[in-house]
């Protein structure tokens, strides 16, 4: 089949464009390389530099004319929605409205939404957290991504267009910029292979620093590539159902960098304290059973070992 992708020059959606093409499907890209990278997309999928809000959407989408428009384009940081919700809006909401008209236009067949199970949760009821938990956005990304959900089901109701969202835990791996969800990944990474230290953004009742529910890029590629065939109609977390604490983590990244690089200063193993950002969450961690029963998809490579490939790719790549 043909399936657009937007933001397929980006970290996660660059990844799936790869694991559509290895399947055997025609893939077309699009990205304004805002943050993307059009290095990122493979020389097999068509390619479009353009910005979801663009009226140009619709003649690319006329042109086109793919079976399945996967939606990983976005405005991803949550506190650049803290600081100018409007333009968080005006990306997530009004961009993915510009997409949605122009699907039941040109007759696209089902719609893979990408949401945020790491943020639209907000102080859950319960942890880990299911499907069937009532989202509590409490920041204006998480908010939009809920609206977009909304909408989608609208867009189902009104004119039968299929889909299905994907609500993502906070995704690392190849690719990754220190920007979003779970740039932190990137971050402590990037700083740690330039032997300069990191600081840990933490709230007053546990400086170990926020839970998280940290999964690979390689895994979050399956699951959209088992939502073209199932899962319509469904709203199905993507997760490993494991809490990590942001100490942690940066402690699996130190020692897999210590490893490459022996040389690394002990010092470099401490961070420093900060406190929590506006809009962040002190917990996300997601139930994953629904995955398995809807898609057929679960997790397959813990952290230790993403960690260890990602930082492969990172130092393969720059260092």
């Amino acid at each position: 089949m043909k399936i657009l992708v937007t933001g397929g020059a980006g970290f996660i959606g660059s990844n799936v464009v790869d694991g559509y093409l290895a399947k055997g499907h025609e893939v077309v890209a699009v990205d304004d390389l805002s943050s993307g990278r059009r290095e990122n997309v493979a020389p097999e999928a068509v390619f479009y530099k353009e910005d979801v809000r663009s009226p140009e959407m619709d003649r690319i989408l006329k042109t086109e004319r793919p079976d399945v428009l996967n939606h990983h384009a976005a405005q991803m940081s949550v506190p650049v929605s803290v600081a100018d919700p409007v333009l968080d809006a005006d990306i997530n909401l009004c961009g993915f409205l510009n997409l949605l008209e122009g699907a039941v236009r040109h007759h696209v067949k089902k719609v893979i939404f990408i949401s945020s199970g790491g943020a639209i949760y907000g102080d859950a009821s319960e942890y880990p957290t299911s499907e069937a938990c009532q989202p509590q956005p409490l920041s204006p990304y998480a908010v939009s991504k809920y609206a977009s959900e909304i909408y989608l089901a609208y867009y189902r109701h009104q004119h039968g267009l299929e889909s299905t969202v994907l609500r993502y835990a906070n995704i690392y791996g190849p690719r990754q910029i220190p920007h979003g969800e779970a740039g932190v990944v990137a971050i402590f990474m990037d700083h740690l292979l330039s032997k300069k230290p990191s600081v840990l953004n933490h709230f007053p009742d546990d400086e170990r620093g926020m839970i998280r529910d940290y999964t690979y890029v390689g895994d979050v590629v399956r699951a959209n590539i088992a939502a073209l065939e199932r899962g319509s109609g469904e709203v199905v977390n993507i997760g490993t159902g494991q809490e990590t604490r942001t100490l942690d983590l940066y402690q699996t990244i130190f020692q897999a960098v210590h490893e490459k690089m022996p040389s690394l200063p002990d010092a470099l193993s401490e961070l420093a304290r900060s406190p929590a950002r506006p809009g962040d969450i002190p917990r996300s961690c997601l139930r994953v059973e629904k995955s398995r029963a809807v898609l057929g998809w679960r997790f397959e490579i813990p952290l230790d070992e993403g960690i260890r490939r990602t930082l492969a790719w990172r130092m393969g790549q720059s260092y």
